[in-house]
């Protein structure tokens, strides 16, 4: 009889264990095929183009991307993305961590905080149409209605063509960046330092640490981790940064991006392998950037 009862129980178990496996997979399929249809194929798809002539019919190899590491404007479009990347990552960060620093505990720090993330609500449309203003330029003698070139004017200086000037112009274009993700930093960060106990600070200083000493030496490590994952967070924005540079100067001037050039290449000169050599490329180094951005958050999230 206890044999009886017993074969039950497992043939009840089984039973169970196979609803609940047909269960999950009921509810992990939608996701598989959404996954699939709308990322891995379309992925995988780009990859394969990128192997064909300009019109998808001819099988060329590499060509597309010797192109890309060969040609010239190509080689400016590279050069470009890298500035990019080495000062808008550092200025953003940086500021955000300054201001982060400066601001915290002070009396009006929600105001000052409130006023600097304010750009992060504008569009990076809207942000470029507003900046052009800024950078307006007339020939020297004319009314300068640009703010910066007036202030120049005011001070005797020479106007000064900041988004046709190729010494200049991709400084200008990655300003309007920073101006806007500034703020994004620097929430995240300072919400960082509020982690960093007082009584750790408050030791520094009694052992006779200097304010620029304890940020370098306390602040900073504390919130390394912090500042790892928002510079990553960074670097993934600039690589794929497109509407500031089109809306400015629509990657004339030598002030040329992946992203701009690769809208350029597939619907301007229909030349779909370029620019779906050009997307891989991008797929390439944004990857491991968010692999290593998701491990730290676990790392976070594990120390927690």
């Amino acid at each position: 009889m206890a044999k009886a009862l017993t074969n039950r129980s497992l043939l009840a178990r089984s039973g169970n264990g196979r609803a609940s496996v047909w269960t999950a997979w009921f509810w992990i399929t939608p996701a598989i095929l959404f996954v699939t249809i709308f990322l891995l194929y379309p992925m995988l798809d780009t990859i394969w183009l990128s192997f064909f002539n300009a019109d998808s019919e001819r099988f060329v190899a590499v060509d597309n991307y010797r192109r890309i590491f060969t040609n010239a404007a190509m080689l400016d479009v590279l050069k470009n993305n890298i500035i990019w990347l080495v000062l808008g990552t550092t200025l953003t960060v940086s500021l955000g961590l300054i201001i982060a620093v400066l601001v915290d505990r002070v009396r009006i720090e929600s105001a000052i905080k409130a006023a600097i993330f304010v750009p992060m609500a504008i569009s990076f449309v809207g942000a470029g149409v507003i900046w052009r203003f800024v950078y307006e330029y007339a020939p020297a003698g004319q009314t300068q209605i640009g703010l910066l070139n007036a202030l120049l004017s005011v001070l005797h200086g020479q106007p000064v063509a900041w988004l046709i000037d190729t010494r200049w112009n991709t400084i200008a274009l990655i300003i309007v960046y920073v101006w806007m993700w500034t703020g994004f930093c620097m929430v995240i960060l300072s919400a960082s330092l509020k982690s960093i106990p007082a009584e750790i600070l408050e030791a520094a200083r009694m052992d006779g640490a200097g304010e620029i000493t304890i940020f370098f030496q306390v602040t900073v490590p504390m919130v390394s981790s912090t500042i790892a994952v928002v510079a990553t967070t960074m670097v993934i924005n600039i690589l794929k940064i497109f509407d500031v540079v089109y809306v400015m100067t629509g990657g004339n001037y030598r002030t040329n991006v992946i992203a701009v050039e690769y809208y350029q290449q597939f619907f301007s000169f229909n030349n779909f392998g370029v620019a779906n050599a050009l997307t891989v490329l991008l797929l390439i180094v944004i990857i491991p950037v968010m692999v290593i951005n998701v491990r730290r958050f676990r790392t976070q999230e594990a120390q927690r």
